[in-house]
């Protein structure tokens, strides 16, 4: 079975060695970066139509400069004092598996969904919003919260299947036991 598999894996890679050889990577690959610049044309053919192309590039320089002056340092400090606060929870219990992870990634899922729909989180957007959507601000602290702690739970899940997987994996592990020298009696 063993050489089966060899052989079949090794014809695979000689029937899109070509492609892969000239581009780099597999058609999927350049499939999904042809459909990202697909997007980027549109979302361009759509700002650009508008007429509203100074205001879009003062907007974007404001952005450029506010990362650049005040986010990256406030995101960095408190990924900072995140780390510190989690270390004694990792080190304590000498697990492998990385806590920071599991907690940044929905803790930044989050944040930008705040700073996304900010407006209508803190009920202060527009007048006209319910006459052209249809919707109500009433609902939007509520689901942001619901998403913030569904991203908690899951992440939190994730991380526990992570550590018993892992505790798993060592329990199983046959312990290496080196090999003693032989006794000169014997």
């Amino acid at each position: 079975m063993g050489a089966r598999t060899s052989i079949r894996g090794s014809v695979r890679r000689e029937r899109s060695g070509g492609f892969r050889r000239r581009y780099g990577a597999s058609p999927l690959h350049l499939g999904g970066h042809l459909v990202a610049l697909a997007i980027v044309a549109f979302a361009f053919d759509r700002i650009f139509s508008g007429g509203a192309i100074p205001e879009v590039a003062v907007w974007y320089l404001g952005f450029v400069i506010a990362h650049d002056l005040i986010f990256v340092p406030l995101y960095t400090g408190l990924d900072r004092a995140m780390r510190r606060m989690l270390e004694p929870l990792s080190s304590s219990r000498r697990i492998a598996v990385p806590m920071i992870n599991h907690v940044r990634a929905p803790l930044l899922i989050s944040a930008l969904l705040l700073v996304v729909y900010a407006p209508l989180i803190s009920g202060v957007a527009d007048q006209n919003y319910f006459a052209v959507s249809g919707h109500h601000l009433e609902h939007y602290v509520r689901n942001w919260l619901l998403i913030t702690g569904w991203l908690f739970l899951g992440s939190g899940a994730i991380y526990l299947l992570r550590v018993g997987w892992l505790h798993r994996e060592r329990r199983h592990v046959m312990p290496v036991v080196p090999n003693r020298p032989a006794h000169p009696d014997d």
